[in-house]
C-alpha cells in the first residue's frame, strides 16, 4: 500500500474511483431542473431499494397490513446512478440529495421529511404504530433507532466501500471496518439473546431500521461478505433476521423501488396494492412478449 501524504489544502480534481464515483461530489444543490411526479395518495415517496430505502417501504407496508388506510402511498423510483437525486424537485424535498425522501400531503400544507429515521418516526407518530408509548420502552426503541443511524455508516460507507466498491483493496481499511462491523453484530447478538426483537418483545421501527442493514448482512444480501465476516456465528441475529423476513409486509417492502435481482421481486414503482400482482418486472416482460 503506497503511503499517501495529504496536501495542505485538499482539492477535488479527480473522481475518487470505484462504484458510485460518478455521483460523488463535494458540493450540494441541484445540477438540473426536474420536477418530481405526484400521485393520487397522501404520501409520496421518492426512493430506491437500498437498505435505507427499504426501511420506509417496509414501514408503509406494515402500516397498511395493520389496517391504517391513510398510509396508502405512491413510490417513485429515484435512479441514483443517473443522478436523479440532484434534480431540483428532489433537492427541494431533501437538500442532502439522498434517498429516501417523503412528502406528506395529507394536511393543509405539504410536509417534507428526509432521512430514513426521521421518516420512520414521522409515520410512527402519525399513525400511532410501531413505537411504544411506555416511556422506558419508547426510549429503548429510540436508542436502537439512533444506534442504527450512527452504526450503519461503518457498515455501508466503511466496510462495504472498501471491501466491495473501492477501485482497489487494501488491508488496513478492510481490517479496520471489518472489526467494527463484527463488534456491531456482537452488540446486536447479545441484545437479541435476551429479547425477541431489538427493543424488547415488541416489533418496532427500530427493527425496521436495523433489519435491512444487519439482517440483510446475515442473510447474505450485502457485499457478498457473509463468509468473510462469518455471519452464521451470530445466531441470535440470524434468528431475528429470519423471523422478520417471514413477515409478508417485509417481503413486499423489499420489492418496492427494487431494480436488481430476480425480476419477480422488482416493483419499480408502487401506486396501488394490486401492483405487486401485476406490475413486477417479470409480469411486465411477459405482457410485452
Amino acid at each position: 500500500m503506497t503511503e499517501y501524504t495529504p496536501p495542505k489544502v485538499w482539492t477535488w480534481d479527480k473522481e475518487s474511483g470505484g462504484r458510485f464515483a460518478s455521483i460523488n461530489r463535494p458540493i450540494a444543490g441541484a445540477t438540473h431542473d426536474k420536477e418530481l411526479p405526484v400521485g393520487k395518495h397522501p404520501l409520496q415517496l421518492y426512493s430506491l431499494a437500498t437498505p435505507n430505502g427499504v426501511k420506509v417501504t417496509i414501514m408503509l407496508e406494515e402500516l397498511l397490513a395493520a389496517g391504517h388506510k391513510g398510509a396508502e402511498y405512491d413510490a417513485w423510483l429515484i435512479k441514483i446512478n443517473d443522478g436523479d437525486q440532484f434534480g431540483s424537485g428532489f433537492v427541494a424535498v431533501n437538500p442532502n440529495s439522498k434517498i429516501p425522501a417523503l412528502m406528506d400531503r395529507s394536511g393543509d400544507k405539504p410536509i417534507r421529511i428526509f432521512e430514513s429515521g426521521a421518516i420512520l418516526t414521522h409515520l410512527a407518530e402519525k399513525f400511532g404504530a410501531f413505537l411504544p408509548t411506555d416511556p422506558a420502552a419508547r426510549a429503548e426503541c429510540f436508542s436502537w433507532l439512533f444506534w442504527q443511524m450512527g452504526a450503519a455508516p461503518y457498515l455501508g460507507g466503511g466496510f462495504g466501500h472498501f471491501y466491495a466498491y473501492a477501485p482497489a483493496k487494501f488491508e488496513y481499511p478492510i481490517d479496520r471496518f471489518s472489526m467494527e462491523v463484527k463488534r456491531q453484530l456482537d452488540v446486536l447478538d447479545r441484545q437479541l439473546a435476551e429479547h425477541r426483537f431489538i427493543g424488547g418483545e415488541e416489533y418496532t421501527i427500530a427493527d425496521m431500521a436495523i433489519w435491512p442493514w444487519y439482517g440483510g448482512l446475515v442473510k447474505g444480501w450485502l457485499y457478498e461478505a457473509g463468509e468473510f465476516l462469518q455471519v452464521q456465528d451470530y445466531k441470535n441475529v440470524v434468528r431475528w433476521a429470519d423471523e422478520i423476513y417471514a413477515r409478508p409486509a417485509v417481503k413486499r417492502g423489499r420489492m418496492v423501488n427494487r431494480v436488481f435481482g430476480d425480476p419477480a421481486t422488482q416493483l419499480h414503482e408502487r401506486h396501488d396494492a394490486s401492483d405487486f400482482d401485476t406490475k413486477t418486472q417479470d409480469k411486465i416482460a411477459t405482457a410485452a412478449g
